[in-house]
């Protein structure tokens, strides 16, 4: 997501960085950079050459020649332009105050929209909210099919029509099954077209008028580029479109349209696609975006992760057992879980500050998430009393558990050793606590 765009920008602050004191022609040379970089990752061309004008103007205005801080205010300039671009205020969703409320989903086909709504039905469960899926793709009988078992992943009811019926007729149907089983949201999928025609968007103004929506998303492939821009300006001509979702921020998408598609088009835009699975979808905060572009990473977003990840009573269970240095295997298994929970390990790394910028695409594309299924498999090749009672697994234990594991022994043993050196560092962690605690009292 923006990779390429954040390393570029980091190596480019980390030049100025160096050389402390920057004359005007310094400033120049960096501001050419910093539009060069924009332009690769796909960024449109004049909204890159309006944003670098605003960027030089305000360089100018705060006087950065010559000061030994020029590196921060120009990484400061950028930020605060980056958000302005991607627009400053979150747009929160806009409820029906008479449930339910109804989200148009719309898009070119194989932008991933059917996907995306039920992503979209993910994360509104996760907000409280009780949604329907309603199948208007009429186009694809295989679409149907597709939400229905989406549907079914994500615990949703669907409602769906035949492949030869009437999207308008289904739409209206959707809503009154919707109202029927209290559900509070009604989320539409569309049919799509390989491009935009003119059918397509007179069906699409149909179904908008027969069940008037409260939010019109646009789902737009990242890896389209600017013609993303494009795109957005056609539905929104027609549709009146409240919020762009990109699909495929994880693949090789250089993703310069997500700074293009609301300054071309005023389109805020509201989610991002960051993976295959149904709750691989995030909300979109200018702040934090701008941030991570600029290699700051997302600390406030790891920690949305975390708390989604770790349940209360599980943390405060742990931590206990942390400070008496008892932790055996079924906590170490626990920890893993709530690790994967949070998301792919490449993912997290990239929003830790400095990591996306300054280590190498390579580097992060060996972190091996397979290392986690071996590890799991191991522990979970142990019997129960094993895992309470690390200290019995002797080496006959251990030649099975790595048979069960599809393991070596060696692996095994450096996994019982990773867990005996946590529990010495947690029993000389709590040791030292402890003596604190009388040194106070004194």
């Amino acid at each position: 997501m923006l990779d390429n765009l954040t390393r570029r920008l980091g190596g480019i602050f980390a030049s100025i960085r160096k050389k402390g004191r920057l004359t005007e022609d310094d400033v120049n040379t960096v501001l050419r950079e910093i539009r060069v970089a924009l332009l690769e990752a796909d960024v449109n061309f004049q909204i890159a050459k309006q944003f670098m004008a605003k960027v030089k103007e305000r360089a100018v205005g705060e006087e950065v020649f010559a000061s030994l801080t020029a590196d921060q205010t120009i990484l400061k300039i950028v930020r605060d332009e980056l958000v302005a671009l991607l627009g400053p205020e979150e747009t929160p969703v806009n409820w029906n105050p008479a449930p339910p409320t109804v989200i148009l989903m719309c898009g070119l086909q194989g932008s991933g929209k059917t996907t995306t709504t039920a992503k979209l039905a993910m994360w509104l469960k996760s907000k409280g909210k009780k949604p329907l899926l309603a199948a208007c793709d009429l186009q694809r009988p295989a679409a149907i099919k597709q939400l229905q078992v989406l549907g079914e992943q994500v615990d949703c009811p669907v409602f769906a029509g035949e492949p030869s019926g009437n999207p308008v007729q289904v739409a209206k149907a959707a809503l009154d099954r919707a109202k029927h089983l209290f559900c509070d949201v009604l989320i539409i999928d569309t049919a799509g077209r390989l491009s935009i025609d003119e059918a397509l968007m007179e069906e699409l103004a149909a179904v908008k008028k027969a069940v008037p929506p409260q939010e019109v998303f646009l789902v737009v492939d990242a890896t389209t580029g600017q013609e993303a821009v494009n795109v957005a300006e056609a539905f929104h001509q027609k549709l009146g479109v409240t919020g762009a979702i990109f699909s495929k921020m994880d693949g090789d998408a250089r993703g310069g349209a997500v700074l293009s598609v609301r300054e071309a088009t005023g389109v805020p835009v509201r989610f991002l696609g960051i993976g295959e699975q149904t709750d691989a979808l995030d909300s979109f905060h200018a702040q934090r975006m701008a941030e991570r572009i600029i290699g700051m990473g997302d600390v406030m977003g790891i920690i949305e992760k975390a708390e989604a990840a770790f349940d209360n009573q599980d943390v405060e269970g742990l931590e206990a057992k942390m400070r008496t240095g008892k932790l055996d295997f079924h906590d170490f298994l626990n920890q893993m879980r709530m690790v994967r929970k949070m998301g792919p390990i490449k993912n997290i790394m990239k929003m830790i500050p400095g990591v996306a910028s300054q280590i190498p695409e390579e580097a992060l594309d060996s972190v091996d998430e397979r290392q986690i299924d071996r590890l799991e498999a191991i522990v979970l090749s142990m019997t129960p009393k094993e895992r309470s009672n690390p200290d019995i697994l002797n080496g006959s234990r251990r030649k099975r558990i790595a048979r069960g594991s599809g393991t070596t022994p060696e692996d095994v043993n450096r996994l019982i050793d990773q867990l005996a050196q946590m529990r010495r560092g947690m029993k000389q962690m709590s040791q030292m606590e402890k003596k604190f605690k009388k040194l106070k009292r004194r």
